[in-house]
């Protein structure tokens, strides 16, 4: 069933007591509740027995009370039909349960639009494979369902291509509080995908929290009993007043609002959430003078107060470069007026991308979890042409780097103070400039770099995996010829891979 608003069902049952009069007074008394709860949809549901339903020696007892019961509430067709016309007047679905096959045939003649599968009837098959070769939705409650059975009944009304819903329902008539296993609705929602879930109820009619506690475990459809009680007709014990069923619904619709609207995305963030917040937040102060032009990373400290319009904590972190557009003097706070703010997410994310794209081809095999750290030394802008990847493998008094490059980039021209390497190709070609030799490399070739000769690198036309095998790896050990990269503050931005 294609649920645009919660779908809330209204279970006469035998409570017209076969009496046609009371069963539409039934239906108007509830019509008029529904229109205090538009943002909800209403169903109200019958129940038909067919005479095949009886032993034929047994369909006159009167010591059985259920037989009893049954064939004395039973409506005409007449009254059946004047009971659903009305149903559809006061703007209810109408919904029925079939108890025997030829019930099937009855309801559709009688223009019911859902199909309601009885607990007790939720395995019988000679029934579902009846009811599965109509065009009507179905509604099918669980209550004394094993595991398997639910896992049968669904495949079964899948492979058919059914529109169906499942409600988790307790088979007490009233139901103690103990005994409504509330938890069985994540239950069918984990492992019953595709479908509607819901919730049959037949609890304390007083009981107004457990409708709360459905509706925030996701149920989207909701089944209670309800009758009218009149001078002539009494209430069961498990059936709702109309006066009751309002404070059900009002529950209902107060645990709606205190869900919130949608559990699939996000929430939107009221202004007063997002001042009443930001007022916790530690300011950003300068620690130094802060030149015109100049990044403000590694020259700010952050503390409270902040104050309108200050850049705060939650607004930095790695993506977010910010450059002074004004000198900003040391212990005064960094304002968002004062600076140039460039978010890098984007560029790191198409960077990520393409490295990690590198890598697949490459089929290396990396350990899980693993960072990857991406070194832009000209800006991430400038990724795709100078820069590259480095995953940290093993740093001892040996190291272990795994370097990956795009198609084309290069790495900037270098030396080491201390540190020796060896590259070993695993994928695609290495152009290596050492010294004045210039030597390409293919996958299985190794090359030597001593330390303190000037080397530069770069990936040919399918990008480069290779292995960076060396004495260990010190922080700061790299000396680049353009001065510029050497003077950076940040030029490595870590991901995990």
């Amino acid at each position: 069933m294609k649920i645009t608003k919660p779908l809330f069902t209204f279970e006469m049952a035998n409570n017209h007591m076969g009496d046609v009069e009371h069963g539409i007074l039934i239906v108007r008394e509830f019509g008029k509740l529904i229109k205090e709860f538009p943002e909800f949809n209403f169903s109200m549901k019958l129940q038909y027995r067919d005479n095949k339903f009886f032993h034929p020696e047994h369909i006159n007892r009167t010591d059985h009370k259920l037989i009893k019961r049954f064939t004395e509430t039973r409506l005409s067709d007449e009254d059946f039909k004047r009971i659903i016309d009305e149903i559809h007047k006061c703007g209810f679905i109408s919904m029925c349960t079939p108890w025997d096959n030829d019930a099937v045939d009855y309801q559709i003649k009688m223009g019911v639009e859902v199909i309601k599968i009885a607990s007790c009837a939720f395995t019988d098959w000679d029934l579902l494979e009846k009811i599965a070769q109509t065009d009507k939705e179905i509604v099918a409650s669980t209550a004394g369902a094993t595991e398997e059975d639910i896992k049968n009944v669904y495949n079964f009304l899948r492979n058919r291509g059914k529109i169906f819903s499942i409600l988790h329902c307790v088979g007490e008539y009233p139901c103690i509080k103990e005994n409504l296993d509330l938890n069985q609705i994540d239950y069918l929602k984990n492992n019953y995908g595709g479908i509607n879930i819901g919730y049959s109820t037949h609890e304390d009619p007083n009981n107004f929290d457990s409708i709360k506690i459905a509706v925030a475990k996701g149920a989207v459809i909701f089944e209670k009993h309800v009758g009218v009680k009149t001078s002539k007709y009494e209430l069961n014990l498990y059936s709702a007043n109309p006066e009751q069923a309002k404070k059900w619904l009002e529950s209902a619709r107060d645990a709606y609002t205190m869900c919130g609207n949608n559990s699939s995305l996000r929430k939107q963030f009221s202004a007063k959430e997002i001042e009443d917040l930001r007022i916790l937040h530690r300011g950003a102060y300068a620690i130094s003078r802060i030149e015109i032009g100049e990044s403000i990373r590694g020259k700010y400290f952050l503390a409270m107060p902040n104050v309108a319009e200050q850049v705060v904590a939650n607004e930095l972190g790695k993506y977010n470069e910010y450059t002074a557009k004004e000198v900003i003097e040391p212990g005064k706070p960094i304002m968002l007026g004062n600076i140039k703010h460039i978010n890098h997410k984007s560029k790191i994310t198409k960077a990520h991308n393409g490295l990690k794209s590198v890598l697949e081809k490459s089929s290396i095999l990396l350990p899980k979890n693993i960072h990857l750290e991406i070194s832009h030394h000209y800006g991430i802008e400038k990724f795709e042409e100078i820069g590259a990847g480095l995953i940290h493998l093993i740093n001892r008094e040996y190291s272990k780097i795994i370097v990956v490059m795009l198609p084309n980039q290069n790495y900037p021209e270098h030396k080491h103070t201390i540190k020796n390497e060896t590259y070993y190709v695993i994928f695609g070609k290495l152009e290596v400039k050492c010294g004045d030799a210039t030597i390409v490399l293919h996958p299985g070739q190794t090359y030597s770099v001593e330390k303190g000769v000037n080397h530069s690198f770069k990936a040919l036309e399918e990008g480069v995996v290779f292995e960076e095998i060396a004495t260990t790896y010190i922080k700061g050990d790299s000396a680049y010829v353009d001065e510029k990269i050497n003077k950076l503050v940040s030029r490595k931005t870590v991901v995990l891979l």
